[in-house]
């Protein structure tokens, strides 16, 4: 009896060894994957904690960028930035420009790439059309645009309509809700091509035997929309509107080459706040005060967007 336990004892004595060996190979293999995002947390740390802690530092001094004085304000700059015209119109802009440029490019661009995903003749060239303006840089277009609306009646759009309908000139650029109007239009013209795209890939991976089984069952084009195209595109449509919302939030290029933030404040973005009203002019304190602020709220509405979206996912799929 001794002798049979002996045996198995012996039999089984290498088992703990490989058993050792095995998690040794994992941990190691563990080890070398997570060497792989060194180099992307290094990155992370330099180019955004850095200056985001650098940034929250400055924006309770009175920080100049001239002069290494730099003397604690406590929360001044806060202060001045809630009740500073200028920002506040800036805010209140970037705020209807985001809602209204996602909102619009997403009922441009849905019923755009369904077209486009019919079979008809040209396809790929007017698909290549409505993708054009996503290739030249958004302030090139903001400089032709700006000859198009001008207020004058040398502009294009008020020579057009003079011309036809004897109407004008217009004050496309230099009316206030004009102006406002002007830079989300051709925010819209410029991205909804681009985001038709986006959602034409998505269409494209749809099977068509769901099509032909709603075809069969009697379901007419606008239901098979509205009941199979329209749910299974949500992923396509979370992704895009939050590129547009983020995109949106930290808009500068179009608004500052079309209207320069005129007339007056009525289409000044936060980001050109940051830049005129606090770097150019040497006040970085209340600059980073801007940011900080800024920073905040793209990160409550990126969250909350997220979470709005992934409870829309679970509930239409």
């Amino acid at each position: 009896m001794s002798t049979r336990l002996l045996a198995r004892t012996e039999a089984a004595a290498p088992a703990p060894v490989r058993a050792d060996r095995s998690t040794w190979a994992r941990a190691r293999e563990a080890s070398a994957n997570q060497l792989f995002l060194v180099p992307v947390a290094l990155v992370f740390v330099v180019l955004l904690v850095i200056p985001l802690t650098q940034t929250f530092y400055w924006s309770f001094t009175d920080f100049t960028g001239y002069s290494a004085d730099v003397k604690f304000v406590g929360l001044s700059n806060y202060h001045k930035v809630l009740t500073d015209p200028s920002m506040l119109a800036g805010l209140g802009f970037t705020l209807a420009y985001t809602i209204g440029t996602a909102v619009l490019i997403t009922a441009c661009a849905i019923p755009l790439a369904v077209v486009l995903n019919k079979k008809f003749f040209g396809r790929n060239f007017v698909r290549s059309v409505f993708f054009f303006p996503a290739i030249p840089s958004i302030a090139i277009l903001g400089l032709v645009w700006g000859y198009i609306l001008s207020p004058l009646g040398s502009g294009v759009l008020n020579s057009v309509l003079q011309s036809l309908f004897h109407a004008g000139p217009y004050p496309w650029l230099s009316d206030d809700t004009l102006a406002r109007l002007s830079v989300i239009v051709v925010a819209v013209w410029g991205g909804a091509g681009w985001h038709a795209m986006l959602y034409l890939a998505y269409l494209q991976s749809i099977p068509a035997d769901y099509y032909e089984v709603a075809t069969i069952d009697g379901a007419s084009a606008r239901q098979q929309f509205f009941h199979l195209t329209l749910p299974l595109l949500t992923p396509a449509i979370v992704i895009s509107n939050f590129l547009l919302m983020t995109g949106g939030l930290k808009v500068f290029d179009l608004p500052f080459t079309l209207t320069k933030g005129g007339p007056g404040y009525s289409t000044y973005t936060i980001t050109q706040s940051i830049i005129t009203s606090g770097v150019a002019q040497g006040r970085y304190g209340l600059a980073s005060a801007l940011a900080v602020l800024f920073t905040f709220a793209v990160a409550l509405v990126a969250v909350a967007q997220l979470w709005a979206s992934r409870r829309i996912e679970r509930r239409v799929l």
